[in-house]
């Protein structure tokens, strides 16, 4: 038999599946792991112990679990959060306890203003196809320099999540275009090739990774690897992607206009194109194949924001979970099904890590406007769904604006679990929405992948033969007015507070 391994590395959990060749599932396997918030628009995550740590407990468990020969598993794709930044030393060693993660992290600020002033804006977009912002890889790589310059200076390789594990399972130092694309300046969109010019100042073109295309085989399991992973050594490896690509590519996103919507710990949305678009407000990208493109976006707290009402307002709901009864997630759940759209006139803006696309203010802040007395947990929560909706609809617009309308939304994430979130976006966004019986997530995109790579399949859309049962999600139009009378505010909110926003964030950080 012939088996295929897909790990992915998120947020808060890690994934990992193994495959046939008919994308029949023979095991899984999750591990939780923290993220870690040093101080306030900071986030981190221990690479030793949670990329790579998880990469060789999830791998071992699928072993395990299956009772598959380690010999039988031809080939291995990672993906992980992107981008992110850890400095290594030549023995592929962290030289810092975090990782820096992707947009989330807001560290970078003031270095996105130097880079913007000392190579103008206009050129940065020109060159790279995407403004700086949170996402961008190269301020965080200067904000290291300026603020941590030993271990700047010890550094051999400057990674990300997946270029980590990677190079830990095969020692080569590689990473995928669509990853490369967030080190702007340091990526030249136009040539694919790293951009000594606006490098400078920054860090030599020769201590980032090479960059290869996500179908490719880089290398092999290591001799060292096989000991910690349970594979065996020589297994094939790919280069590997961000989690949001394979996530895209698990439920069949592999044509011009299809657009993901990965309901995560953040919400992100790729869009694959029959030609490059960019614009400021979004991400021009490759996408996972040589001569390819994308757009994407991000919301920064989506399924965060969730997850932090159910810590910070729900946690007579953990405690019933943990004894054994239904999630709290599902009690919050029915509490916001009790509530009718529009939450009552409680708007909510999303911003509680800052936000990426389409507004791009790492100094946004999170906002419950119109709070009444008469409330309560259910309506918050409500809210707090709704404003992805809004969200989502914000770059909808956009993409239709721009010449980019989508013609099908493939929805897929954790999130994906919640009938009602799914129902409440279909509503806000007047689209119905495709949802895969099978959402496992990045890691079975990865299985694929690895095949691909490996040549068991010879067209990326061969991936629809995996996927089984799809369900659609229509929008009820009786909420319409509700939300086209919302939505508009939603965006006023934004403007009309932001200047607030901005002046509280001088304030925590005086």
């Amino acid at each position: 038999m012939t088996y295929l391994m897909g790990i992915d590395v998120g947020t808060y959990e890690s994934k990992g599946v193994l495959t046939d060749l008919d994308g029949r599932v023979v095991a899984q396997a999750v591990r939780g792991h923290e993220l870690a918030i040093p101080r306030q628009g900071w986030a981190e995550h221990d690479a030793e112990a949670v990329w790579w740590g998880d990469v060789c407990y999830i791998s071992e468990s699928l072993i395990d679990r299956s009772g598959v020969d380690p010999s039988e598993i031809k080939a291995v794709a990672c993906s992980a959060i992107g981008p992110c930044l850890l400095p290594v030393d030549e023995a592929c060693r962290p030289l810092r306890s975090g990782g820096i993660l992707y947009g989330i992290d807001t560290r970078a600020t003031a270095e996105i203003r130097e880079l913007e002033v000392k190579l103008g804006e206009d050129a940065i977009f020109d060159r790279c196809a995407n403004a700086l912002s949170a996402q961008s890889v190269g301020p965080k790589i200067l904000w290291l320099k300026k603020n941590e310059p030993e271990v700047y200076a010890k550094a051999y390789k400057f990674l990300t999540s997946t270029s980590f594990i990677t190079a830990r399972l095969t020692g080569e130092y590689v990473i995928d275009h669509l990853t490369g694309v967030y080190f702007a300046p340091c990526y030249d969109f136009s040539t694919k090739r790293w951009n000594e010019v606006y490098s400078r100042g920054i860090v030599e073109v020769d201590r980032l990774p090479r960059l290869a295309w996500s179908d490719e085989i880089v290398g092999t399991v290591t001799a060292e690897a096989a000991r910690e992973t349970g594979l065996a050594e020589g297994t094939l490896v790919t280069t590997g992607t961000a989690d949001a690509a394979a996530e895209a590519l698990s439920v069949g996103v592999t044509t011009p206009g299809q657009l993901m919507l990965m309901y995560g710990t953040t919400l992100f949305m790729i869009e694959v194109l029959d030609r490059p678009l960019k614009d400021r407000r979004l991400w021009a990208t490759t996408y996972l194949f040589e001569g390819t493109s994308s757009l994407a976006a991000g919301m920064s707290t989506t399924g965060a924001l969730t997850r932090w009402i159910k810590d910070t307002f729900a946690r007579e709901l953990v405690a019933k979970e943990e004894a054994g009864h239904e999630s709290a997630y599902a009690a919050l759940t029915q509490e916001a099904s009790w509530v009718p759209a529009g939450a009552e006139g409680l708007l909510v803006l999303p911003y509680f890590s800052g936000e990426r696309t389409p507004i791009n203010d790492p100094e946004a802040r999170g906002v419950f406007f119109g709070l009444t007395l008469a409330h309560t947990r259910g309506h918050l929560y409500r809210a707090v769904l709704e404003s992805v909706g809004y969200g989502i609809r914000h770059h909808l617009d956009l993409l239709s604006e721009i010449g980019a309308e989508p013609n099908e939304l493939v929805a897929v994430g954790g999130g994906t679990k919640s009938d009602l979130w799914l129902q409440i976006v279909s509503d806000i966004c007047e689209l119905p929405q495709k949802v895969p019986a099978v959402t496992i997530g990045a890691s079975y995109g990865n299985a694929f992948l690895a095949g691909l790579a490996a040549g068991f399949f010879t067209d990326p859309n061969e991936i629809h033969s995996w996927l089984k049962d799809i369900r659609v999600i229509e929008p009820n139009m009786d909420t319409r007015q509700v939300y086209r009378k919302l939505f508009p505010l939603y965006k006023e909110l934004y403007a009309d507070t932001k200047g607030i926003m901005h002046e509280l964030g001088e304030f925590v950080n005086t």
